[in-house]
């Protein structure tokens, strides 16, 4: 059984789009959605420098369109779809609730409020790696940070201002052995998102989605989703909600997954199933040098 995912913000790093502009293709269909959203993705996805590409108004379209296109390359009919974060967009596309310009418009949407409710307060995100969630999340929590990403595995995305952040710093939770400051422009999925779920709720209006046509696997609570009208609903609620992908995990190994492939740019959800998913392969896709190989176990694990 294959899983295939989309990983979140962070993940794009400068000209990470470049070698699968040379696919058949490829770069017309990315200049089409450029126009559709008023965003070169062409230029940020080959040219930009890592500072552009870290501004929230660019780094989700272009993680989605890189998603879509891989995806596309190559070619398979998974039993499963999910993504971190905005990468639920593109997980949506997977699972056809969503057609491409629609997930592209709707991602640009998101991408500039959540830019916006970000730019009121200067906050960040940070990872903090090994320890004990029941020892952690109240740690947080006594800073007034948010657990805004419950990963499993053993990491935990923190979520506040500069200031909270840095006092974590200064106090780590028992058990923690490292923080690493993410390369993201805001508390993503924390109440500093509010005003971003708004403006969301009024571009969704604007979306006819249709029934996922494989099973769609949720961040709110690792629950498999059955109609678009509320997965459309949840990726509204999510900007400013936790994300729980131990729990999309969890979801993964009682369905039977054994084999998981994460689109471009691949390697952040991979590195989280090979420590919570044992036995289960995976592969990511970070050029299309990695196609054939990725082919290859999507013949030996998809509708198993």
């Amino acid at each position: 059984m294959l899983v295939l995912v989309a990983p979140g913000q962070g993940a794009q790093t400068p000209g990470f789009l470049t070698p699968w502009l040379d696919l058949p293709g490829a770069r017309d269909r990315v200049a089409a959605w450029s126009d559709a959203i008023g965003l070169d993705l062409v230029h940020y996805g080959t040219q930009a420098g890592a500072e552009e590409i870290r501004d929230t108004a660019v780094a989700q379209p272009l993680l989605v369109a890189a998603g879509i296109l891989s995806a596309e390359a190559l070619g398979a009919t998974p039993d499963a779809v999910a993504g971190h974060s905005v990468g639920e967009i593109t997980a949506a596309a997977f699972a056809g609730v969503l057609d491409d310009t629609a997930a592209l418009t709707l991602v640009r949407r998101r991408g500039l409020a959540m830019a916006e409710a970000a730019a009121v307060t200067r906050t960040g995100m940070a990872a903090l790696l090994g320890g004990d969630p029941e020892v952690t999340v109240p740690h947080l929590e006594k800073l007034g940070l948010t657990p805004a990403n419950v990963n499993g595995a053993g990491q935990i995305v923190a979520a506040g201002t500069i200031e909270q952040l840095d006092a974590l710093d200064a106090d780590k939770p028992e058990g923690v052995r490292k923080i690493v400051r993410l390369q993201v422009a805001g508390a993503f999925h924390t109440h500093h998102m509010a005003p971003a779920v708004e403006k969301l709720a009024e571009a969704a209006k604007e979306i006819d989605p249709a029934d996922p046509k494989v099973p769609y696997v949720s961040n709110k609570d690792g629950g498999v989703v059955a109609t678009g009208s509320e997965v459309l609903e949840r990726l509204v609620g999510q900007v400013a909600n936790p994300v729980r992908w131990d729990r999309c995990m969890e979801t993964f190994r009682e369905r039977g997954v054994t084999a998981l492939v994460e689109v471009c740019p691949g390697g952040t959800l991979t590195g989280l199933a090979k420590r919570a998913l044992p036995g289960v392969r995976t592969l990511a896709l970070k050029t299309p040098a990695d196609l054939d190989a990725a082919r290859e176990l999507v013949a030996e694990h998809a509708g198993a």
